[in-house]
């Protein structure tokens, strides 16, 4: 019988361009039956994190590193505008489960947050990871893009927990973009995809209002007479 005993981590950082990786040196001590020692074992790992990165630094993984985009937002924000040519594994999928309990939260997200911001009552996707492995190896360079950048850090954890080791974020997301910065296709800028719900007819309203109060401001100041005949023929109450 042998047994592991007294195991030793030495962890360390090594720096390239674009990516961090962790280099763990791992030692084992080995012991058979009777307590006797049998030696040690190393082991070397080296496993790559994350990488963060903006707008800028991830258009030039696309174009020089190689880089596959996959987009995790939902079905309704990509349908607004996405990159041409990403690929679409949503983290999370529309909640249509029936109990009462998913009834009752669906029923009160709908009337406030689904209402007044257009976010859908969602669940995590649980053929996310595999749906990526269907798609991608593990040795694949992967940008992974969402409107925040909240969601592209969750999918990353979940990737590179199940092996791939090439994988890059998008900071703050798709909200972050310029016009024009990337070849995208929708009814929309990418920076405005997230924007839906009564939020969007309220500021569109309130644009209109501002430009009147502008006008009727400057047409009081340059023309004073004018504006004071208009007042007098206005009904009193």
């Amino acid at each position: 019988m042998i047994m592991n005993m007294g195991v030793k981590r030495i962890k360390g950082v090594i720096f390239s361009n674009f990516r961090a990786s962790r280099l763990m040196l791992e030692t084992r001590t080995m012991v058979g039956a009777g307590g006797k020692s049998l030696g040690r074992r190393r082991n070397l790992q080296i496993k790559a994190e994350v990488d963060f990165v903006n707008a800028e630094e991830a258009k030039k993984l696309i174009a020089v590193e190689g880089y596959a985009i996959v987009d995790v937002r939902d079905k309704f924000q990509y349908s607004r505008a996405h990159i041409k040519s990403c690929y679409h594994v949503p983290l999370f999928i529309e909640n249509q489960d029936n109990d009462l309990g998913t009834v009752i939260k669906r029923t009160m997200h709908n009337n406030f947050a689904g209402l007044f911001f257009g976010l859908p009552f969602t669940k995590l996707n649980p053929e996310f990871v595999q749906s990526v492995k269907s798609q991608f190896s593990p040795e694949s360079k992967l940008l992974l893009v969402c409107q925040e950048g909240l969601r592209s850090a969750a999918a990353a954890k979940q990737l590179e927990e199940a092996g791939f080791a090439n994988i890059a974020c998008l900071t703050s997301g798709l909200q972050t973009a310029k016009p024009g910065m990337f070849d995208s296709v929708g009814s929309t800028e990418l920076q405005d995809a997230g924007k839906a719900g009564l939020v969007t007819i309220q500021g569109k309203i309130s644009a209109v209002l501002g430009t009147v109060l502008i006008c009727a401001f400057l047409f009081i100041t340059f023309f004073p007479e004018q504006a004071e005949k208009l007042l007098q023929m206005a009904p009193s109450g």
